[in-house]
């Protein structure tokens, strides 16, 4: 598989595989469920350095949609409510999903209103270092501090600080809408399934889930 930012994502459903690719659909929450909006989480900030953001969550309607369900659910913190379909076609997202970061990043930049709002960064190596964990740790803080929601690109299997695990072998694009802990602790907004709408993870995984990819932050 290629390792590079510019991989093609897919979000495949639950037993499906693509024998072109090889690419196996996630193991757990695949299934594209129907769309279903809520607030789940409230705007909150502490003095333990923690903040969530209030996102209006909605699922992908489809299973090729992530990206720009991801985006969609990103920018609901700051008020927005942008159809899913006109963020696809903005991203040329296909049935083979939406190619990379670099196709969200400029849509997530448009629809906030600031050339520079989002700018797209890449953990290229197989897993990340700690310079990289670092990095995606401040990278959060400071997005989720702005009152935006960060972006990110995964592949492959991550498990969350309840014990779940979120397997996604052929791609998929998240939601991080806050975080815990000054940054050890984030939390996920997950379209692939409204039963598993929000889940916590270590950054640690999160930064080796989105390994080989990227993530458009502020």
């Amino acid at each position: 598989m290629a390792t590079t930012l510019l991989r093609k994502t897919v979000l495949t459903a639950a037993g499906v595989v693509a024998t072109a690719g090889g690419i196996a659909g996630p193991a757990i929450a695949a299934h594209a469920a129907p769309a279903e909006k809520a607030a789940i989480v409230a705007d909150r900030k502490s003095g333990h350095g923690e903040r969530e953001l209030d996102v209006r969550y909605e699922a992908q309607p489809n299973f090729y949609f992530c990206g720009p369900a991801a985006a969609r659910n990103a920018l609901s913190v700051q008020g927005k409510n942008i159809d899913v379909h006109a963020m696809a076609k903005e991203m040329g997202t296909t049935e083979a999903g939406t190619n990379s970061i670099n196709d969200i990043t400029p849509v997530l930049n448009k629809e906030t209103g600031a050339k520079d709002a989002y700018k797209s960064v890449e953990i290229s190596t197989p897993k990340a270092d700690d310079k990289q964990t670092d990095k995606l740790r401040a990278d959060v803080v400071k997005t989720v501090d702005a009152g935006r929601a960060v972006v990110a690109n995964i592949a492959g299997t991550a498990t969350d600080t309840d014990g779940n695990t979120h397997s996604f072998e052929g791609g998929h694009y998240i939601s991080v809408i806050g975080y815990r802990d000054d940054g050890k602790t984030v939390t996920i907004a997950d379209s692939a399934d409204p039963n598993t709408a929000t889940y916590r993870m270590s950054i640690d995984n999160l930064a080796d889930w989105i390994a080989t990819r990227g993530y458009s932050t502020s």
